[in-house]
């Protein structure tokens, strides 16, 4: 198996090497950059497997360079880092197409941790991708999802999705009239339990709504279960 390649933007040196140790220590490739400006490049011209980003960068910040990244369609699983507590900043972030964020200062338990969880869930994703024989596109209302493809066209036009939002369109839309919990779906998306970030669901299912709802605010797909969490509409509440 090829080892996996990450990039750290990241301005303090220490942290890098701390990272950087670590994550080689579990045959991990490494390349860095100290400034937003080089991260952004690099990512633009390179291929990689996670990008762990600090926020607050020289030149260009962690949020530009993530925004940036997702509106070319790269959809690299990217680890936020912040040495803010607001919970502006981290809703922002994963806003703007974060898979998933750190704040300073963290365990180097809990950076692993959250490294191999988000590499692993590339690495199922594109194994139950390989495995199936046949596409099954499923097709809801103005909606086609391709599994095999990762692709999602809605009314004929392909719709830009970040990793973790079409593997919650997909799940969502596999299991129709289902209500998920804010929990189940932290279990079944990121891979592990995080309490208290009820916000991440919250704001990925956001930014999903803005993406394939005609109307945002009287979402046709993505329900609200009050006291729950989300499900998604069953064949006969969808209007063609």
């Amino acid at each position: 198996m090829d080892p996996k390649n990450i990039l750290i933007i990241e301005d303090d040196e220490e942290i890098i090497e701390l990272i950087e140790i670590n994550v080689e220590h579990l045959d991990y490739k490494v390349d860095r950059a100290m400034e937003g400006e080089e991260g952004l490049e690099k990512a633009q011209s390179r291929s990689y497997d996670l990008i762990i980003l600090d926020l607050m960068l020289p030149k260009i910040d962690g949020l530009e360079v993530c925004k940036t990244l997702r509106a070319e369609d790269n959809n690299t699983p990217i680890l936020m880092l912040t040495a803010k507590s607001e919970e502006f900043d981290k809703v922002l972030g994963l806003e703007l197409g974060a898979d998933d964020y750190l704040t300073k200062p963290f365990s180097i338990r809990e950076l692993l941790a959250r490294i191999k969880a988000n590499l692993r869930r590339v690495e199922v994703d594109k194994k139950e991708i390989s495995a199936k024989v046949e596409s099954q596109e499923l097709k809801i209302g103005d909606l086609a999802i391709q599994p095999d493809k990762r692709k999602v066209i809605k009314s004929g036009e392909i719709i830009s999705l970040t990793p973790k939002e079409f593997e919650l369109l997909h799940l969502f839309a596999a299991h129709p009239g289902k209500a998920f919990s804010r929990d189940e779906l932290l279990q079944e998306i990121w891979g592990y339990q995080f309490e208290g970030y009820d916000h991440t669901v919250n704001s990925h299912i956001n930014r999903l709504r803005n993406k394939i709802e005609a109307d945002p605010s009287e979402p046709m797909y993505l329900k609200t279960v009050w006291g729950v969490g989300y499900r998604f509409a069953e064949p006969e509440e969808i209007r063609e």
